[in-house]
């Protein structure tokens, strides 16, 4: 077993021949450490429900993984558009590494189907985008990070993300969330301040989205619009996850 989980975690991990050649065919190699990636496949709701340990679930790889992905999309993008500023760059990157792109991912790569799950994915959005961040993580420390930079761009980015039509389009999150405010009968209000002062001359703002008075966005950018779209971004991704 491997040294990157505990003992807690490792009682169950016994992949078998058969889910190890399917790891095989997804991944385009044969995983030395099969237990990190079957770990990697189990959501939290199987950890207590069919091994009956809460800590055998992929939350710590999804983490990993997260991190590791976030790394590599960021290099990339500072490489393919050298005259873009960072809003732009930071725009780009949350549509690729944002929940519905990572699940449609998952399911054209194959992971959605190895996903070991006790709920289903109309009730939790993000089980199958979760699966591919800790998939990610566990050939981190499989594999390394330049093979799983390699997989990333080739795999992912290359054959499943089109970056010219991503880059014209616009993701209003703004909108997506007063929408969604309207259709639960829920108030959602905007605050926005100028912190250019502690920032030198660069315009800076930073952004609260509150939902009654619970702030659940946080956003920054060098304009109120940008900080308010950020800060929405935010909130529809813990919407998503709670």
């Amino acid at each position: 077993m491997s040294d990157f989980t505990g003992k807690t975690e490792v009682s169950n991990l016994k992949p078998d021949r058969k889910q190890i050649r399917q790891l095989k065919q997804v991944l385009g190699f044969r995983p030395r450490k099969s237990d990190l990636y079957y770990l990697a496949l189990v959501h939290k709701s199987a950890a207590t429900k069919i091994y009956k340990n809460p800590r055998f679930n992929n939350e710590r790889l999804e983490f990993l993984g997260d991190a590791i992905l976030d790394s590599v999309i960021a290099e990339h993008l500072y490489r393919i558009f050298p005259e873009k500023d960072e809003g732009f760059l930071t725009q780009l990157r949350s549509k690729i590494v944002n929940r519905e792109t990572l699940k449609r991912i998952s399911l054209k790569l194959g992971i959605a189907n190895l996903v070991i799950s006790k709920v289903t994915n109309d009730n939790h959005k993000s089980v199958y985008g979760d699966a591919l961040e800790a998939v990610i993580g566990a050939m981190y420390l499989d594999k390394g990070y330049k093979r799983t930079k390699r997989f990333i761009l080739k795999r992912i980015v290359d054959h499943h993300i089109n970056l010219k039509k991503l880059s014209e389009t616009e993701i209003d999150f703004k909108s997506r969330i007063i929408e969604w405010g309207q259709k639960n009968k829920k108030d959602i209000n905007f605050t926005c301040l100028d912190e250019s002062a502690e920032h030198g001359k660069t315009p800076f703002f930073v952004s609260h989205l509150l939902i009654g008075d619970e702030i659940i966005g946080i956003g920054s950018g060098t304009s109120k619009k940008e900080a308010e779209q950020n800060a929405a971004h935010q909130a529809l991704l813990y919407l998503e996850n709670n």
